[in-house]
Formats: structure tokens, C-alpha cells, sequence
């Protein structure tokens, strides 16, 4: 059996090309970091024992307060650290830009994906293939993933450490993230913003696999009894986690966009207090 070193899981373990440009921002950003800091650490301890007490050879200037070389070297470094670290943030924040699509052979066809956080699960619909699934994204290895993702509830975060980049959730707001996985595996997912109760088990698994393997799964899904309807989306709905992931073989049309409106539909008013308890109150306040 395969086993991965500790230090080499989640975005260590990059399975897609945003993963592993998010990993290769992360270890430019490490080494810039440690360029100043090894300097630091070596040059405090060699301090620490060149001017030690026993050494006669070492000069001290308890009148020194000024040396040119010095003030632009200490402040040298750190600009160039804030250059290459703003350079890499500024780069890196265009090239992996969440909507931006993720370039593939012309033959791939893309997999629209609709995911609706939910407490505490998370809901998958495929809008073009009539078909949904809960605590499971199964996709197929090597095409592009177009996700369009919103929140039925508070606000959430959906991540896939070694698929790349985190974005959240919000009620009444639709996000987009375009994913890929470059090869056929089993991609743990999570929420990353606390949102209550179950917010701990409120993970899933993304699951790749060849084409021909996602054709047969989409065939035996299609075949399963349940249908994902206003009814059935109201019991999911409720607040909760699931023992085992679940799929629907039908998915009522516009499910998605009609998530979306509910969410944001304006709350009634509260209802005026009565005369007399208003009256009651303002007594007794007095």
C-alpha cells in the first residue's frame, strides 16, 4: 500500500494545476522568508559568540551610532522582501483567478457542477446531466470543473486542499471556481468556515475517475428511485448531518437558481406590539 509522508498531504499534495501553482507560490514565499531568517539566526548566534566575554579580540564602540553600509542593508532587505512576496501575490492572484478557465484540449468538455452548502452537508447538482449527489462530487479525471456555488443557509467555505483554491459560500450570491483533477483518485473536502452544530462532519469526497468509470456511475445514478424535489430539497434542507452520501436520479428543473431567489426573498416585517404593551413597557422602564 502507497503511503505519503505527513509533511506531503492536502496542498502539499497538489492533484490539479491550480493545487500545484498554490503549492509553488507557497514554497517561493517560504524560501523569500527564510532568506532573511537563517541570515538572522546564523548572524545572532555568531554575534553571540564573537562578543563574548572571554574573546579580547573583539571591538567594542559603546560611543558607535551610525554606519551607512548598515542602514541600507537593513532596510534593503526587507524592501526587496515586500517586492518579491507583492510580486508573487500580484501574479499569482490574476493567474489563479477563480473564474478564470483552467486550459484544456478542445476534446475535454467541460462538467458544469451547481454546489449549495447546506447545514451541515453539502449538495452537488448537475445541471446538464439531470442528476445530484450529497457528500460526494464524483467527476471525471482530466476535464475542467465549472463550479457555481452558493449557500442556503449562513455563510460557508468550500475547500479541496489538493484540487486548490478555497472560496465560500453566501446566501442569495452565486460564486464561481473553475477545478481540475489530473488523475483518478479520491480528494478529501471540507468546510472551512465555522458554521455551527455539525460544522466538524460537514466534508465530502471528490471523487475522480476515468470517463468510461464516470459514464457508468452517471448510468447507475440515473437509475436510482429518488427524485430531488421541492418536497425532498425541503427535508435535506433541514439542519443535520448524513451517516452516508446520497444521490437523486432526477433533479427538479431550476432547483439551483430557485435556491438562490429563496434565499434572498425579503423576511416579513415582526409584527407591531399591542397598544397595551407598549404602554406596559414604557412604564415600566420609567
Amino acid at each position: 500500500m502507497q503511503t505519503t509522508a505527513a509533511w506531503q498531504q492536502g496542498v502539499l499534495d497538489p492533484h490539479g494545476p491550480i493545487a500545484a501553482a498554490e503549492r509553488t507560490i507557497l514554497l517561493n514565499a517560504t524560501v523569500i522568508m527564510l532568506a532573511v531568517i537563517v541570515p538572522v539566526i546564523v548572524l545572532t548566534l555568531a554575534f553571540a559568540w564573537w562578543f563574548r566575554a572571554g574573546n579580547k579580540w573583539a571591538r567594542r564602540l559603546p560611543e558607535w551610532e551610525y554606519s551607512g553600509p548598515i542602514e541600507v542593508t537593513v532596510w534593503a532587505i526587507p524592501m526587496l522582501v515586500i517586492v518579491f512576496l507583492g510580486g508573487i501575490a500580484w501574479v499569482g492572484s490574476h493567474d489563479l483567478d477563480p473564474r478564470r478557465p483552467i486550459a484544456s484540449p478542445s476534446s475535454v468538455a467541460p462538467v458544469d457542477v451547481q454546489v449549495v452548502s447546506l447545514d451541515w452537508k453539502w449538495l452537488f447538482i448537475y445541471p446538464d446531466l439531470g442528476v445530484a449527489s450529497v457528500n460526494r462530487l464524483v467527476v471525471p479525471a482530466g476535464a475542467p470543473l465549472r463550479l457555481h456555488l452558493t449557500s442556503a443557509t449562513v455563510m460557508n467555505s468550500f475547500f479541496v486542499p489538493q484540487l486548490g483554491s478555497q472560496i465560500y459560500t453566501m446566501g442569495g450570491m452565486t460564486t464561481a471556481l473553475e477545478l481540475r483533477a489530473d488523475e483518478p483518485g479520491v480528494y478529501p473536502g471540507l468546510s472551512a468556515q465555522f458554521s455551527g452544530d455539525g460544522f466538524s462532519d460537514m466534508r465530502f469526497d471528490t471523487v475522480a475517475v476515468a470517463p468510461a468509470q464516470f459514464a457508468q456511475w452517471l448510468a447507475t445514478t440515473r437509475a436510482v428511485p429518488q427524485s430531488l424535489d421541492a418536497a425532498a430539497y425541503a427535508q435535506l434542507a433541514r439542519p443535520g448531518t448524513l451517516a452516508a452520501p446520497t444521490s437523486y436520479g432526477r433533479v427538479a428543473p431550476q432547483l439551483f437558481e430557485a435556491i438562490v431567489a429563496a434565499t434572498t426573498r425579503p423576511q416579513p416585517a415582526p409584527a407591531p406590539m399591542p397598544m397595551a404593551a407598549t404602554t406596559a413597557m414604557t412604564s415600566g422602564s420609567e
